[in-house]
């Protein structure tokens, strides 16, 4: 085996051994569930995109993150869940009408609620 070949491993692995960690750290700071972890990635997904402009690509996130979190509604019961739900359908309400500032704003007061899941 070359040296490069093994040395190219190692670091796919360590960005993967990262990535996982980056992910569990999320998860922690959800309240240990998994779909609030994913809801507030696919949220602050939105509202990066919607910053940007892309109401497009803001729905698309934002509709992945409500979907995660009203599955986490049915594990937990939180009333900052709940409100970060509601924030998120604003976020697919108003990216499907080609706002992303106001999309956007929606987005990242969801994400706030969501990391205040515990």
């Amino acid at each position: 085996m070359r040296i490069g070949t093994v040395v190219k491993g190692i670091g796919l692995l360590s960005v993967g051994a990262l990535l996982s960690v980056g992910l569990w750290g999320t998860v922690a700071m959800a309240g240990g569930n998994p779909h609030v972890a994913e809801a507030i990635a696919h949220a602050e997904g939105a509202a990066e995109h919607g910053g940007m402009g892309h109401a497009d690509a803001l729905v698309e996130h934002a509709q992945e993150a409500l979907t995660h979190a009203q599955a986490a509604q049915k594990e937990v019961k939180n009333p900052h869940l709940d409100e970060g739900v509601h924030e998120l359908m604003e976020a697919v309400n108003h990216g499907k009408q080609g706002h992303a500032e106001v999309g956007t704003k929606h987005a990242q007061s969801a994400v706030m609620h969501m990391k205040e899941v515990h």
